[in-house]
């Protein structure tokens, strides 16, 4: 990545695009390759259904994987989560990979070259993840009632960690795990601190893969709840498009500035959730962070 980052976009939204853009980005993730994808709450009717990341996954070779949550709900719990995960049919088409499965969870060191982070000193993370040499980022691009919105920052952050590690970056490092895996929840943070603490996290990842990482974020389905919500509000935008990229800040970035410049009716609901939220934030700290860069050139391939 340089001082701009290229984002290819398409307005078609189908799996066939996904994977006409992978090929068009030029970037082939080798090795045991980890898909991080988002399998959907119980009861959330938004989430993007397996078959519609089917033949991008069959593509590259990949291994669904996904973490278990630390909040009430269908996914808290290593076996509810695999009973869900079945459920909603991520077996039928993919191997799947529950990474915090099994404990211990492994810690990733946060260290910025050039930088400092304000909150975590390491990723609490399932320990399955170091069975991979590079990750395939799948991100439905949304709403979120605590970061704003959901991208491939918050996939990576968030999505990445275990429980425990959800947590950690939900309390600005504050709470861990207490004995007998119960989680420990104090009061939250301050939320700029919150959203700080998903860019650091976000860093460890990318780190570790060391640019071995693609990330795609498709603007359709999207509500201002996110698809961990298993009550959540019906779609407010029209479908945008799909978009592809080797940075994450700039493959957010470009997202928020799509829902911007459209003239949909449910452009101002949607936005009024990222800004008081002050989701853009962890855009923002990310960029400081070295992760990626907000500039980028949108190159369309319709």
């Amino acid at each position: 990545m340089g001082s701009v980052s290229k984002v290819y976009f398409s307005k078609e939204v189908s799996p066939e695009t996904v994977v006409k853009l992978y090929d068009k980005l030029g970037k082939k993730l080798e090795g045991k390759v980890a898909v991080k994808v988002h399998s959907g709450e119980a009861g959330n009717q938004n989430f993007l259904h397996p078959v519609f990341w089917k033949p991008v996954v069959e593509h590259v070779g990949g291994t669904i994987v996904e973490c278990n949550t630390a909040y009430e709900g269908e996914r808290n719990s290593t076996e509810k989560h695999l009973k869900l995960i079945k459920m909603h049919g991520w077996n039928r088409y993919f191997d799947v990979d529950l990474m915090d499965e099994e404990g211990p969870d492994i810690e990733i060191p946060i260290q910025r070259e050039g930088s400092h982070t304000k909150h975590l000193k390491s990723d609490i993370m399932g320990k399955h993840f170091l069975n991979y040499d590079s990750m395939l980022v799948l991100s439905h691009f949304k709403g979120h009632p605590m970061g704003g919105y959901g991208g491939a920052l918050k996939q990576l952050s968030i999505g990445c960690s275990s429980a425990a590690g959800k947590v950690n970056i939900h309390s600005a490092g504050k709470y861990t795990k207490a004995e007998e895996q119960n989680i420990l929840w104090g009061d939250l943070p301050e939320q700029d601190a919150f959203l700080e603490s998903m860019a650091e996290a976000a860093s460890a990842v990318t780190d570790h893969f060391n640019g071995n990482i693609v990330y795609v974020n498709v603007m359709a389905n999207m509500s201002v709840d996110c698809d961990c919500c298993a009550v959540a509000e019906d779609p407010c935008l029209k479908d945008i498009g799909v978009l592809i990229s080797t940075d994450p800040v700039a493959i957010d970035r470009a997202c928020i500035d799509l829902v911007e410049a459209s003239d949909d009716v449910g452009r101002e609901h949607f936005m009024e959730r990222v800004t008081s939220r002050n989701g853009e934030h962890t855009i923002d700290t990310a960029e400081e962070l070295g992760i990626g860069v907000k500039e980028y050139e949108l190159i369309s391939i319709d």
